[in-house]
C-alpha cells in the first residue's frame, strides 16, 4: 500500500472522534441528505483512489457471499457449489456466508483479483459510499474508515466541510 493511503488510514484511526461526531451529524439528516452529501464526495475521491494501489479491503476483511455469488464463482472456477462452500466459506455469528481466510484467496500479488469478472457481489460495491440509503448503512461506513483510503477520505473531507460551514457562521 503507498505511503499516501497508510497515512489516510492512521489519520482515521487516530481522529475516531471525529468520525463519530461525523456520524452523528448524518444520523440527524434525511435519508436523501446523506446521500447527495456521500455521493459526490465518492466520486470526488474514486478520482485520485486506486484500489489497486491498496487492496487493504481483501487483505483484510471478507465479504459475505450469497447464494448466487456462490453459485458464479464456483461455476467460473469449474467446481461444485457444495465443494466451493466447504473450501472456501464458513458461516459467521450472523449466520451468513464469508470466505475462511484472509487476505482473499483469490487476491493476487499484484493486487489483482482472480475473480473480479464473477466477484461477490459485497466486493464490486465496496465501500459502499456510493449506494444509496447512506443513513441505513453509517455503522459500516465508519468500520470501512479504518479499512479503505477512500472512506477515510471521505470522512476528512466531511470534517473539514463542516469545520468551514462552522466558521462561515461566526
Amino acid at each position: 500500500m503507498i505511503s499516501e493511503y497508510k497515512e489516510l488510514l492512521k489519520n482515521a484511526k487516530a481522529n475516531k472522534k471525529g468520525i463519530n461526531r461525523q456520524i452523528t451529524r448524518l444520523r440527524k439528516m434525511r435519508k436523501g441528505e446523506v446521500d447527495q452529501l456521500m455521493h459526490p464526495l465518492h466520486k470526488e475521491v474514486f478520482e485520485t483512489i486506486d484500489c489497486l494501489q491498496c487492496a487493504n479491503c481483501c487483505k483484510t476483511t471478507s465479504p459475505i457471499l450469497t447464494e448466487r455469488d456462490t453459485q458464479r464463482i464456483s461455476k467460473h472456477l469449474g467446481m461444485k457449489a457444495g465443494d466451493f462452500s466447504q473450501k472456501y466459506l464458513f458461516l459467521d455469528e450472523d449466520q451468513e456466508y464469508a470466505l475462511k481466510e484472509t487476505p482473499c484467496p483469490f487476491l493476487g500479488e499484484d493486487n489483482y483479483c482472480g475473480i473480479y469478472d464473477v466477484r461477490p457481489r459485497a466486493c464490486a460495491e465496496y465501500p459502499h459510499t456510493d449506494q444509496s440509503n447512506q443513513i441505513g448503512i453509517l455503522k459500516l461506513t465508519q468500520t470501512n474508515a479504518t479499512i479503505c483510503p477512500a472512506v477515510a477520505s471521505i470522512f476528512e473531507k466531511l470534517e473539514s466541510g463542516f469545520n468551514s460551514s462552522i466558521k462561515k457562521k461566526k
